[in-house]
């Protein structure tokens, strides 16, 4: 094959991309090219849970579909923190090539949102003690809607701590923030200066007296004060924002998860 021949075929794959998929809706591509979730233990770590979302597409309102034997979700109507959100896994969660989306958005005059919870250990033990806990995940940035991906006591008592990572309103840079296990309150927040629109990978590190989180390989805070002790299980919390209005009744877009992955420690 000569050079011009290769120069053409070149600028045609990147013209065309691989494996890519149809528009969100958003004019952003829901191409996910990080390969399959991550498969088997890390070193200190074994892995607990593992989704890739290819057992099936699921259309808006099936959901839970091919995957009910391992997340659960918020019912409706459950309220969001807010109280101006409605959680509705049925309006909101959907599969699609590969990738779980988050459809929020308004529709006569309420704002729908949605909570799925991965059975890390079944049904009939919602949480573990302890842990490492990733996820592939990107977001539009809609206006008065939030992710708070978190890992919350089993307990359902404040005192007992929470971990959120990432947190933020979606039109604003990821954070990080461990609630002290403490009575009252307390908190330590981690900031970066990443928005939500790129892929990324987020990931906790929760061991006893020290929580890590990382973003993409790279540590953006380490806590050890307070830190929670009691089983916990994870929710990718995503609602409406906690300051202000509920969200204009215009304001719609999608949040995505490529693939979800949890250890517990050796």
């Amino acid at each position: 094959m000569t050079s011009v021949v290769l120069a053409v075929f070149a600028m045609l794959l990147a013209a065309c991309g691989t494996g890519s998929q149809p528009p969100d809706g958003t004019g952003r591509s829901t191409t996910s090219t990080s390969g399959d979730a991550p498969a088997g233990d890390l070193p200190g770590w074994r892995q607990t849970f593992r989704e890739d979302f290819t057992s099936g597409d699921v259309a808006l309102g099936a959901w839970p579909g091919p995957y009910g034997d391992r997340w659960s979700a918020y019912p409706e109507p459950w309220r969001d923190t807010s109280g101006h959100g409605m959680y509705s896994p049925e309006r909101v969660l959907s599969v699609k090539h590969g990738v779980l989306d988050m459809y929020l958005h308004t529709d006569e005059g309420q704002a729908y949102v949605a909570a799925p919870e991965p059975e890390l250990n079944g049904p009939d033990i919602r949480g573990q003690k302890y842990g490492r806990f990733s996820v592939r995940f990107r977001a539009d940035p809609i206006p008065g809607y939030k992710m708070a991906w978190l890992l919350w006591p089993d307990s359902d008592k404040r005192r007992h701590g929470e971990i959120d990572f990432p947190e933020a309103n979606l039109d604003e840079t990821i954070n990080g923030f461990v609630h002290h296990a403490v009575r009252g309150r307390g908190q330590e927040r981690f900031a970066t200066k990443k928005t939500f629109q790129s892929w990324h990978i987020a990931t906790i590190e929760w061991l006893p007296g020290r929580v890590r989180f990382i973003l993409d390989g790279a540590v953006v805070g380490i806590s050890t004060t307070k830190i929670p002790k009691k089983r916990m299980h994870w929710v990718l919390q995503t609602e409406t924002q906690l300051d202000g209005p509920p969200p204009p009744l215009d304001a719609a877009g999608h949040v995505q998860v490529d693939w979800v992955v949890a250890y517990e420690r050796k």
